[in-house]
């Protein structure tokens, strides 16, 4: 695959490509967790969306389990927590891995040497800026919050 959108993600609700619809956005991909100190980003993360959606930029979440188990409710239980506690409104894929031997192949691309940003991830809620053309921009750790300054300038850049 030569870009993000190439790859087919199944969405949590069973959709077959979530990412597809995207193509041509500039996109924050993100793994996540329900269970995590860093879970209150998904509010920044839906506000993001919605003040920006318009642009033609979209947030896409990674539900994983890799880090600390914090992550291990059902699709049902997550889109649930995410819609009712945040108000999420943006794709959400299935479950996945983002590391080790069973991990997506959308991760093992992002995190590719040749992408420029190469490495494990370390921990939940690390973000990914993508272009129009399906590149990655950007690699951000999970204490990055939407709201960050250097963030917003990257964000600024490319929308």
């Amino acid at each position: 695959m030569s870009n993000f959108y190439d790859f087919a993600v199944q969405g949590l609700d069973g959709s077959l490509n979530i990412l597809a619809p995207l193509r041509g956005a500039v996109t924050l991909a993100v793994n996540v967790a329900s269970k995590c100190g860093y879970t209150p980003q998904y509010a920044g993360l839906e506000e993001l969306y919605q003040e920006l959606k318009d642009k033609n930029f979209a947030v896409v979440a990674f539900p994983c389990n890799q880090f600390g188990s914090q992550e291990p409710g059902t699709a049902a239980e997550i889109q649930s927590f995410c819609s009712l506690t945040f108000g999420v409104s943006f794709p959400l894929s299935e479950k996945i891995d983002v590391n080790g031997v069973h991990r997506h192949a959308l991760y093992a691309w992002l995190t590719a040497k040749e992408n420029g940003f190469p490495g494990d991830i370390g921990w939940n809620f690390e973000k990914f800026l993508i272009d129009r053309d399906g590149r990655v921009v950007s690699r951000y750790p999970s204490g990055m919050k939407p709201t960050d300054a250097t963030f917003l300038q990257d964000l600024a850049d490319v929308l």
